[in-house]
């Protein structure tokens, strides 16, 4: 399947290495079907990238210093659940009933599952950046993701630098070859964007007035159903019908006069993945319209979340809810 706007493409498996600068993976490595993020060397070489790193050893070795644990490389210390076991226990005041030793392959990942096991329930987070399989892997970017997420929990004043986010080549192994990509992935958020969360709307509205989001739901509802009851359409539920981010991208078509190719997205998405994509795809195109003043995670609309989900649909409210005559013909999306 496609993948949106900036769209999937078929790469030459010896292009495409040789744009990675890396050694080409064993065919094993990459079934059919199967998608890998890979970290060019650019991005790895990033100043702010590095810094971010360094600055979370830091804070590890400082936890884990009474047991004299030295975390030297993420990508190389933190995979065998170790680190993680001691670090959790540390910041969560717990006890974990797993082996304090695992030497073989298959105990140390069985160590790993049980610690991701006890810190996902933890986090509460529904659909985590990590896995079992990508920290057992030493995938870089899916252990900064999980530690920062702890950080976030336990040492939330943790002076991370700030807007860190880096390139990523996301690779799909299909029928017709290997499918590329590139994005951009947020690991910190920008200084800019704390300073204004003190005066986003709904953070006022949800921490000052939470009487009233139901009235603002209402009419986002009713200016929504306007505009889709012409597709066979009915929203109930902003929280859920907009997570898998089909009627969103369905609704900025209509709005935007965008024609969205069946390829581009998923009709009907059936894993968190797609949901994702969808999403994705549809914060992409509000951003190329000027449309979000206000930082928006796919992952937040994806994991139903009331605030994320009525900033996106509120920043087309204002720009349509006056909006009279005929509609647009349909155009691509922006480029």
């Amino acid at each position: 399947m496609g993948c949106g706007r900036r769209g999937w493409r078929r790469m030459e498996p010896e292009s495409l290495y040789n744009l990675l600068q890396a050694p080409r993976p064993a065919e094993e490595e990459l079934p059919q079907g199967e998608k890998k993020k890979f970290l060019p060397p650019a991005s790895r070489k990033d100043p702010k990238f590095e810094e971010l790193q360094k600055v979370l050893m830091e804070w590890i070795n400082a936890q884990l210093l009474p047991e004299h644990i030295v975390v030297r490389s993420l990508e190389e210390d933190v995979f065998d659940g170790l680190i993680l076991h001691h670090l959790f226990q540390k910041l969560a005041g717990t006890k974990l009933d797993v082996e304090e030793i695992a030497l073989t392959a298959m105990s140390q990942r069985r160590k790993l599952e049980v610690v991701l096991e006890a810190t996902n329930r933890c986090l509460q987070v529904e659909q985590p950046k990590w896995s079992v399989d990508a920290i057992f892997n030493k995938d870089l970017l899916a252990t900064l993701h999980l530690l920062l997420a702890l950080a976030k929990r336990f040492q939330a004043d943790l002076p991370l630098p700030p807007n860190v986010q880096v390139e990523v080549i996301t690779m799909e192994s299909t029928k017709s070859g290997l499918k590329s990509e590139k994005s951009v992935e947020q690991l910190t958020e920008c200084s800019a964007d704390k300073d204004r969360a003190a005066k986003d709307v709904f953070d006022e509205l949800f921490s000052l007035a939470p009487e009233k989001v139901g009235a603002v739901k209402e009419a986002i509802v009713t200016f929504v159903n306007q505009k889709v009851e012409r597709l066979g359409l009915s929203v109930q539920n902003l929280d859920a019908q907009f997570a898998d981010g089909v009627i969103l991208l369905l609704l900025i078509g209509q709005l935007e006069g965008f024609f969205l190719h069946l390829k581009e997205f998923y009709l009907t998405p059936n894993s968190p993945a797609e949901m994702l994509h969808n999403v994705t795809l549809a914060l992409e195109l509000l951003k190329d319209e000027g449309l979000l003043d206000y930082p928006v995670s796919p992952e937040d609309i994806v994991n139903k979340d009331s605030k994320s989900t009525l900033r996106v649909l509120y920043s087309l409210f204002c720009k349509h809810k006056l909006k009279d005559g005929p509609d647009r013909g349909p155009r691509g999306p922006p480029s």
